[in-house]
């Protein structure tokens, strides 16, 4: 029986011990199915089980493993996908009550994953259609709301709500999560995991559930920003069948080295508004990353509507990729009922405003890249959200008075025009709720945030805790 702090090791330690043939595969995909079956329901994070797809992939892995065929660190590794993504064989329900019996072929990234020999163990809890539709509280899912394992009288943050949780509690060793805009970080931060954001058009998102055609990304939930890497390299390239992917490889190994000394900007009151855990935890971890990285304080982000501009884009996307939902009026069978009419607002966004918002993408792009050229800069760091998680129950408005609740400006500017960025744990505030910390870097670079992570991970320990009771 493998014990549980077995399974919470990062993945390069269980993929060291799947190598050697010390971990079976097959037990590891048992031992982390009991797990969700176990407290996954209780977390609002299981959709579906996978277990017949599971014991075969684990099957088949550890028969190619004594057999020599070791085909790398993925190599019967357990994991679990957002419902957002289609798996052959399994409901993929986007969350959603109207799609609960829908299913699909094999999404881009879990083909990926399974040439990889990954195993995938479980569909996890979205919020429906991605949020997409304006939820205002927790409980915006068929599955109910995702609960942080840190306190399970709090939010595990959405839309990514069961990947955050499960690899939180280690049911799961990794997750991939998606954002349109904050849908990876909000659950890195609020359950205490890191999360990698790609470059838009890293990664495809074929066969997955479209929110924004312009703006989806996906990327992994992990431990540690090595395991995002590892993670990242085996979903990332190009997909002819999705045009928006570069070609583009990515290869943890060469692409994570350590610049000799980063030079880091710090955003210009990006700790306003924040409450004082939030701003307490984030001044620690800049005295961390100030061992080994030159920081620059007071950087200004471009003064360009950018939050305007994505919220357009979203809702007119949306509003095209739904239409069928709004107007047939199943809209009515979401959950949340702030989703039962948000869907309209979008279609009245005017084309006129529409194609404003895109163009200011270009001049957006460009005035942030040249923020990062011109100084010099391997990321911008900022607190990745503003409080700690918010209560599971109740409207998000009413939750804290001491903050304002969301993610940074960064942000919406990021997601806008697809830069990456990495979430990662960096302390606790009230209620035993964990913080986060995040870095956005400049188009493709990548490597670079996994780097300047994986070094301020090396001199904390906030990513090897774990929630009490699991």
């Amino acid at each position: 029986m493998i014990p549980d702090e077995t399974l919470y090791l990062p993945l390069a330690e269980l993929a060291a011990g799947i190598g050697a043939r010390r971990l079976d595969p097959v037990e590891l995909a048992e031992a982390y199915m009991d797990r969700l079956q176990r407290f996954g329901p209780d977390l609002g994070a299981l959709v579906t089980l996978t277990r017949e797809r599971a014991l075969a992939e684990a099957r088949q892995a550890r028969d190619e493993i004594r057999a020599g065929r070791y085909r790398g660190p993925l190599h019967g590794m357990p994991y679990g996908a957002k419902d957002l993504m289609g798996a052959e064989g399994y409901p993929t329900s986007w969350g959603a009550q109207p799609y609960r019996e829908q299913r699909l072929p094999d999404a881009a990234v879990v083909e990926k994953l399974k040439a990889a020999g990954a195993v995938l163990v479980a569909k996890l809890a979205s919020v429906e259609l991605a949020g997409g539709f304006g939820y205002e509280q927790a409980n915006a899912s068929f599955t109910g709301p995702g609960r942080t394992p840190w306190n399970r009288d709090y939010w595990s943050g959405g839309s990514s709500t069961g990947p955050g949780a499960a690899v939180a509690a280690a049911l799961v060793p990794f997750a991939l999560g998606s954002e349109t805009w904050g849908s990876i970080f909000a659950p890195a931060a609020l359950s205490g995991v890191t999360g990698l954001r790609p470059t838009y058009g890293r990664v495809s998102r074929r066969g997955a559930m479209a929110l924004s055609w312009t703006m989806d990304k996906i990327g992994p939930m992990c431990r540690t920003a090595d395991d995002c890497g590892m993670v990242l390299q085996a979903i990332a390239g190009l997909d002819p069948r999705d045009e928006s992917t570069v070609d583009r490889t990515f290869r943890a190994a060469q692409d994570t080295r350590l610049p000799a000394r980063p030079r880091i900007a710090v955003l210009k009151g990006n700790a306003e508004g924040s409450q004082p855990e939030v701003r307490r935890n984030f001044d620690a971890s800049l005295e961390v990353l100030s061992g080994f990285a030159e920081l620059v304080r007071d950087v200004e982000l471009p003064d360009i509507p950018y939050n305007a501009a994505a919220s357009i884009i979203i809702d007119a996307e949306a509003a095209s990729i739904f239409e069928e939902l709004v107007s047939s009026g199943r809209v009515q069978e979401l959950t949340a009922p702030e989703d039962r009419t948000g869907g309209y607002a979008g279609q009245v966004v005017l084309a006129k405003d529409y194609l404003r918002a895109m163009r200011v993408r270009k001049p957006a792009g460009e005035a942030l890249d040249r923020l990062f050229v011109e100084g010099r800069f391997d990321a911008l760091v900022h607190p990745t959200w503003n409080t700690v998680a918010f209560p599971a129950t109740g409207n998000f408005d009413d939750a804290y008075k001491d903050a304002t609740w969301g993610g940074q400006p960064i942000s919406g500017a990021a997601n806008l025009v697809g830069l990456p960025g990495i979430a990662m744990p960096n302390g606790f505030g009230r209620e035993n709720l964990p913080t986060s910390i995040a870095l956005t870097g400049r188009a493709w670079t990548e490597g670079k945030l996994i780097a300047i992570g994986r070094e301020l991970q090396r001199r904390t320990d906030w990513h090897r805790r774990i929630p009490p009771g699991y």
